[in-house]
């Protein structure tokens, strides 16, 4: 395009070997590496940092300690256990499994997920770098390291930050064999990434709108076809017999919008600050989303992860409930992605770029240039025009002819805005590290146990699933009998053991004057009612005869001393219809 105000005049061989301050080759190779080095490394250290931090937190939550337990059985417990409930985190019981032989701890427990977590953060940098530059990819993953969500899990025993960083890595692989490099990496990091958890199969449906809005080939869609087959022929037989277990996820609730807001809010940010700037920032980041054909756009790639998963989930558990925040974390890392790239654009913006017939003008204008060419701005001394790539980010040229200098400032300015991000938000990640933020606190439970249980006191759980207090910490109840247990979890292939029926606990309860509670408060408050036979009998007899001599409660799980209703009425106490809770 030619125009009289503005002449750029591309400078000769000569001038151009005679500048003193232009890089080799090699050094600007090597400033390339350092750069991305840089991007991928520094948010993978954020990361790593924030989930080190108030690691133990002196206690494990009910999932946690299911971990803790059955990752110290032997393989055959673990396999034959699988066959009767928790298959779809068969393989992360397996790979805890050496982790735990080293010291079973709950450090250790958490060790994996902060990892985990690490990887991710630099798995979604190294993508912001692939689909726009380096500085984009650094936001990101300092984005995603500081977002309070990420840092939940990155302390949590359970298997999710491990699904999250094997869907982002296989969402680079993705990227990278979309143009031109082979599928079955991808293939089997996905496949990987289903066994840890078998939700993780809907990061193909935000693939597969990927290549819709990239505009892909036939060859492309032949590609990721087969290895989208071969993943989901792989899955088949967790598919079959989680069926059969469907019953464990039959507390969940159909979600609602109230429930899709909150989890917007969990990927941009709970304060209001920080989630309005962000709403905003990734609003800006969705432009470009349709790409030239054959392209990935950043927002092509980052929108589609971050809606596609927990939309269809959502979907699907209004005929069939099956929505939990956690089975869905791995679509987090699309949102640094989009909110970084509305971030690039205002700096672009501030920086004095420009789109004009596909390029981007940069430089000084001569008299009448203005008028002209119509808003260019001033940016240093010189003018250089270059193409767009995909996305919005300049090409090399024009990189190198603005002066890679000028880049740094603002990488440093986006930086220090993620910084004050992490100082408003970081009394709430703060108060993460309180065990009573989980949904309960076993390990409080078990000090109430053990301050009160002694040698070959009996002791009742209601239901059995709060047995996971004695398994995770059996010192607590050392000595003291369990009433209904008819064989160990372990031995018996369950993750609480197996219990006597109906008529046998009666009959064990029957020869108690004096039996320890550690129940579940809402079921004794009848806000949800157990289908267990068992469950139903041991509050029948409870209630019909016993009496409540003492309790006291830790978030959702209370402990109770129950006299038989005779020896309750001869002895002064307080009334056994109203026990205080909390006090003993």
């Amino acid at each position: 395009m030619v125009n009289a105000g503005v002449r750029v005049r591309p400078p000769s061989r000569r001038a151009a070997g005679a500048t003193a301050d232009a890089p080799s080759p090699v050094r600007a190779r090597v400033r390339v590496r350092v750069r991305r080095a840089v991007a991928v490394g520094v948010p993978a250290v954020t990361m790593l940092a924030v989930g080190l931090w108030g690691l133990d937190r002196g206690g494990m939550w009910r999932d946690e300690a299911v971990t803790f337990q059955v990752g110290r059985r032997t393989v055959p417990q673990i396999w034959r256990l699988l066959h009767d409930v928790d298959a779809v985190h068969g393989l992360y019981y397996l790979l805890m499994r050496p982790v735990l032989a080293v010291h079973p701890g709950e450090v250790v427990l958490r060790l994996p997920s902060v990892c985990a977590a690490a990887v991710t953060a630099g798995l979604v940098a190294a993508l912001g770098t692939r689909l726009a530059r380096p500085r984009v990819g650094l936001w990101a993953g300092l984005l995603y390291a500081v977002t309070p969500m990420a840092g939940h899990y990155a302390q949590e025993g359970r298997s999710y930050a491990l699904v999250a960083a094997g869907a982002t890595g296989a969402t680079l692989l993705f990227v990278r064999a979309a143009r031109g490099t082979s599928w079955w990496a991808y293939g089997a990091v996905v496949a990987l990434t289903c066994w840890l958890h078998e939700f993780a199969v809907l990061l193909l449906f935000a693939h597969g709108v990927s290549l819709a809005l990239g505009r892909a080939g036939a060859r492309v869609w032949r590609g990721w076809g087969r290895a989208a087959a071969a993943v989901v022929l792989s899955l088949l037989p967790m598919v079959f017999v989680s069926r059969a277990q469907a019953a464990q996820v039959a507390w969940l609730h159909r979600p609602t919008a109230t429930a899709a807001q909150g989890l917007a809010r969990q990927f941009l940010g709970p304060s209001d600050g920080v989630y309005w700037i962000c709403l905003g920032l990734a609003l800006l980041g969705l432009a470009g989303v349709v790409g030239p054909r054959g392209e990935f756009t950043r927002a092509g790639v980052a929108l589609p992860l971050t809606v596609v998963p927990p939309a269809v989930l959502m979907l699907v558990s209004q005929h069939s409930p099956l929505y939990v925040d956690r089975y869905v974390l791995y679509a987090l890392g699309g949102a640094p992605l989009l909110v970084a790239g509305g971030a690039e654009r205002v700096a672009a913006a501030l920086g004095g770029l420009r789109r004009y017939g596909g390029r981007v003008v940069v430089g000084r204008l001569r008299p009448g240039g203005r008028a002209a060419l119509g808003g260019l701005r001033r940016y240093g001394a010189r003018v250089v025009v270059g193409r767009l790539r995909p996305g919005g980010g300049l090409d090399g040229r024009a990189r190198r002819a603005a002066g890679p200098w000028r880049s740094s400032p603002v990488a440093l300015a986006g930086v220090l805005a993620v910084a004050a991000s992490l100082l408003h938000q970081s009394s709430l990640l703060s108060a993460d590290r309180d065990p009573g933020r989980r949904p309960d606190d076993i390990a409080a439970v078990s000090r109430l146990a053990a301050r009160e249980l002694g040698p070959g006191d009996p002791v009742l759980f209601l239901p059995a699933q709060t047995r996971g207090a004695a398994l995770a910490y059996p010192r607590a109840f050392r000595g003291a009998r369990d009433v209904a247990l008819t064989e160990g979890a372990a031995t018996s292939g369950t993750l609480y053991g197996r219990e006597a029926g109906p008529a046998g606990l009666r009959r064990r309860l029957a020869r108690l004057e004096r039996v320890w509670v550690v129940a579940d408060q809402d079921l004794l408050a009848g806000r949800w009612t157990s289908h267990s036979p068992t469950e139903r009998a041991k509050l029948a007899v409870l209630r019909r005869e016993y009496s409540v001599r003492a309790e006291a409660a830790r978030h959702r799980t209370t402990v109770r001393l129950y006299v038989r209703r005779a020896r309750a009425t001869a002895r002064p106490g307080p009334p056994s219809a109203s026990p205080r809770p909390g006090r003993w």
